[in-house]
């Protein structure tokens, strides 16, 4: 199994970290990509080496892929057109798909929400057609989140989506969570 997750100029640190580390706990293979350079600032002032750039990346050899968030880091999302361009690709192939706080409004925006139940960072969720007040939603081959707070789960079904309950449930046990 192997991973992208997209960090922009902004993103969520707990967000993008959180699932970094969980799913190379889980021995999921994770790319951390930056959009535009291989230095990342998240929203707090942290500086993050990517393991790539977008350019780089042959979305074929990807099952899932990861969107943080952070207000900045997801306005910088939708500034490029090869996100749009791969999570479309993702989406038609049934590939994973995974936002948190308020990158779900970037799958709602590109219609891969319209018949989907998702959840958003609260206060949010008139950016979603069907929202659901729960931490975490899975509907198929999306999950969404509501926020930091809610990443160590987030992360979790992210793992148990790709390699099933059991193996979760091993990292979530390691994790005390």
């Amino acid at each position: 199994m192997r991973v992208l997750v997209l960090l922009a100029d902004g993103f969520e640190e707990i967000e993008a970290i959180t699932v970094i580390d969980v799913l190379r706990r889980a021995g999921i293979e994770v790319d951390a990509v930056g959009i535009t350079s291989g230095w990342v600032t998240g929203s707090h002032n942290i500086n993050v080496m990517a393991d790539k750039k977008l350019n780089e990346i042959d979305i074929e050899k990807y099952d899932g892929i990861v969107l943080p968030g952070g207000s900045k880091g997801v306005a910088n999302l939708l500034k490029s057109s090869k996100v749009k361009e791969f999570l479309e690709k993702m989406n038609e192939k049934g590939k994973l798909i995974a936002a948190i706080c308020a990158a779900p409004s970037i799958l709602a925006k590109y219609h891969l929400l319209d018949n989907k139940r998702a959840t958003i960072y609260p206060g949010m969720e008139k950016e979603l057609p069907y929202p659901r007040d729960e931490k975490v939603v899975v509907d198929a081959n999306i999950i969404t989140s509501q926020g930091p707070g809610t990443a160590l789960e987030f992360a979790l079904a992210i793992v148990e989506k790709l390699l099933g309950k059991e193996k979760a449930w091993e990292v979530k046990k390691q994790l005390v969570a």
